[in-house]
């Protein structure tokens, strides 16, 4: 046989074959009884079993598999459990840069014993994102080579380049990690993987997408103990705090968390969530996906592929006696009508909505079909938040803000404020860690007759926001508290806000 699988030596976990040999020659073994169970694909070389049994030296019991069975079961076994945990050796990451350059040359992968060396990578990749607190990690296959990159307080950078031909190995690894059909390369696949770094539980949420050079794939690493966050370490503070407070107290209505993608708009949610858990309440989720899994809490994850929508999900929810009720998003009329009844007939509901401010989620319901009067009786209060990067403690160096920007912030000429250095702390960048920027909206009396009379945003933001900070006021405190760069309050507010 022109590709063996290496001698056997004694060890303390149990023996299995490499990944790679199993892919090539079709087989996987299993434990059974005193011996093994090997599974052949149909239509390979039985003559590959000689060689497997002189690998175990102990019985070896055979059984066939249809392809698509069989590609089913390489996945599963050689997903991320005790097999490949022995094969790849702990999470404990490494010299990345290290590691990548320990990859073989394009013949040896083509032909390697096992599949080690990328699985070392990957686990190396991982466990540095983790450590440096990325949210997300983008490997992209391009002519020119593999390039590993990112996302650090939302700003990429790239952290490694590899040659191109360790793209399909590392993909095709990473799919397997995740669950995903490895045989397909011609449509999007999402999957998982579970993971503990230092006894810390981490999840990753894999999607891959066809490309010219490949197939990219995106790892969105999800904290599990960034679903126990509290209001304090949101940035919460001050009367977007007390309105929101006031509106999780109330025993029905519907609380609306707006803002661009990546705002942390779920992790808001999330903080409210455990402030109602309180083991007295029942309280359901319909999301998509469930990012964060909560004790006490029952999610439900939207699946289009059976029908089960935001809509559906929801109404499903609702015959399941619940007294408070998440959905992920409202994004189409159905699901707004939905909620709203939830909320008429005695249920609190939370959810998000995509709109630049906390005034444009009434708009943006109107939108949508809900009634004035419906929507001014049911909606408690709207937030409306932001990210800014947090300036690092260790080396952040004061200024005097100069004539633009003591304008911009509405300061004296003079007045201290800080700026970025870099150091080791922060990775040279100046910045660590991010914050959330809020504006809250309180749904009192005056803004039900603004709702219910069809006042426009005007009206209502002028009356909300005579004793609340709006966005832009907020993030000029957090520059003047030094806590962040002017640069950083005026990407986040309007220009309106800006020239006010």
């Amino acid at each position: 046989m022109t590709d063996a699988v290496p001698a056997a030596a004694p060890q303390t976990v149990p023996v299995d074959i490499p990944y790679s040999f199993a892919r090539g020659h079709g087989v996987v073994i299993a434990p059974d009884g005193e011996g093994w169970l090997a599974t052949l694909r149909e239509g390979s070389d039985p003559a590959v079993l000689i060689e497997v049994k002189r690998y175990l030296a102990a019985p070896l019991r055979v059984v066939t598999a249809s392809i698509a069975d069989f590609d089913r079961l390489l996945s599963d076994h050689y997903a991320v459990d005790a097999s490949a945990a022995a094969m790849a050796g702990s999470l404990d990451g490494g010299d990345i840069d290290l590691i990548a350059s320990g990859m073989p040359s394009a013949e040896d992968l083509l032909d390697s014993a096992d599949d080690a060396p990328a699985i070392r990578l990957i686990n190396a990749i991982i466990a540095e994102a983790v450590r440096q607190g990325v949210s997300d990690i983008h490997i992209e296959p391009y002519e020119s080579g593999l390039v590993v990159r990112m996302r650090a307080d939302g700003v990429l950078r790239e952290h490694l380049r590899m040659p191109p031909h360790v793209a399909p190995v590392v993909v095709s690894r990473i799919k397997v990690m995740a669950r995903l059909d490895i045989a397909e390369r011609r449509v999007p696949q999402d999957g998982r993987i579970a993971l503990t770094l230092a006894g810390k539980a981490i999840d990753v949420r894999v999607s891959t997408l066809p490309s010219r050079a490949g197939e990219r794939v995106v790892m969105r690493i999800l904290d599990k103990d960034t679903a126990g966050i509290d209001f304090d370490v949101l940035g919460l503070s001050g009367e977007a705090d007390r309105i929101l407070r006031e509106a999780l107290a109330e025993p029905n209505g519907i609380i609306l968390v707006t803002g661009p993608t990546g705002s942390g708009k779920t992790t808001t949610l999330y903080a409210a969530l455990k402030q109602l858990n309180d083991g007295q309440r029942n309280i359901l989720t319909v999301e998509d996906p469930v990012e964060y899994a909560v004790e006490g809490v029952g999610q439900t994850q939207v699946n289009a592929k059976v029908g089960l929508d935001f809509a559906a999900g929801l109404r499903a929810i609702l015959r399941q006696d619940p007294d408070v009720v998440m959905i992920g998003e409202i994004r189409d009329r159905e699901t707004a009508d939905i909620a709203v009844q939830a909320s008429l007939t005695g249920h609190l509901v939370l959810s998000t909505v995509h709109t630049n401010d906390a005034v444009g989620a009434i708009t943006r319901l109107k939108d949508l079909k809900v009634e004035p009067f419906l929507l001014a009786s049911t909606l408690r209060a709207v937030l409306a938040q932001r990210l800014v990067r947090k300036l690092c403690p260790t080396c952040r160096e004061p200024v005097q803000a100069d004539n633009g920007i003591a304008a911009m912030l509405g300061l004296d000429i003079g007045t201290v404020i800080w700026r970025p250095k870099g150091c080791d702390e922060c990775g040279h960048t100046g910045f660590k860690g991010r914050i959330g920027v809020f504006e809250a909206i309180k749904v009192d009396e005056t803004v039900r007759r603004y709702i219910y009379a069809g006042g426009d945003e005007s009206m209502i933001a002028k009356h909300a926001f005579l004793k609340a900070p709006t966005l832009a006021s907020a993030a000029r405190a957090m520059v003047a508290k030094g806590i962040t760069t002017p640069e950083e309050a005026i990407r986040i507010a309007r220009r309106e806000d800006v020239d006010a």
